[in-house]
């Protein structure tokens, strides 16, 4: 369960030194400013969470739904929404605005994205299968071998590892350390590779679980 987050957008990388001279691979995100434009409570939704909106957007390019959602909520239209679960014990409230000074040098964050896309892809590159031999006449190069017997069971379980579509997928980057803040610009600099393309939409949170940072 989350205690803080913000929506970003990723910038790209870039490297950085540490205060020790340590020469550091960071990703640049633009998180921020967001703008709460709904609270969830358990009492009426059953869970607690909260919606931010972030990215600037013309009204007349939102549809009347949306349009009247926001101003409904008496704030100022976004680009993208995106809900995060948060503690009962939340103080946020709509039309807050939350910056990156949230967050600060040294916290772990989830980063979750939608990674890229690789198209239709074979047992090789997807799922790092080991090749056939090369000598002595032999075809089975790049084949992916036996899928299942004929007896039994006479078809092919579900989930069996195969070529087909990569990517594109949500994935999230755990327990990253952030590097430094910049409030002047809204920038969050966090150690280490983040899903998604340049100018992709993500969604920071405070780490979920303890353990040890990733190189």
């Amino acid at each position: 369960m989350a205690t803080k987050g913000l929506l970003a957008r990723k910038i790209g990388m870039t490297q950085v030194f540490s205060d020790t001279g340590e020469l550091l691979p960071v990703t640049v995100l633009e998180a921020g400013p967001c703008i709460v434009v709904a609270r969830r409570t358990t009492a009426k939704e059953g869970y607690e969470a909260v919606q931010l909106g972030f990215g600037d957007v013309k009204e007349k390019q939102l549809r009347q739904p949306a349009a009247g959602h926001f101003k409904k909520a008496g704030v100022v239209a976004r680009r993208h929404l995106r809900e995060i679960r948060v503690r009962g014990d939340s103080d946020l409230a709509v039309g807050q605005e939350l910056k990156v000074d949230i967050f600060k040098a040294g916290d772990r964050v989830d980063v979750t994205g939608t990674s890229r896309g690789k198209g239709f892809s074979g047992q090789h590159k997807r799922h790092h299968f080991g090749r056939g031999p090369v000598t002595h006449g032999s075809h089975n190069i790049k084949q992916p071998g036996s899928i299942g017997s004929s007896s039994t069971p006479s078809r092919v379980y579900k989930g069996m590892r195969m070529a087909g579509q990569m990517g594109n997928a949500t994935a999230t980057s755990t327990f990253l350390t952030v590097v430094r803040v910049d409030p002047d610009r809204n920038l969050l600099l966090v150690r280490g590779a983040v899903p998604g393309h340049p100018n992709s939409l993500l969604l920071v949170r405070d780490a979920r679980q303890r353990g040890k940072p990733k190189k």
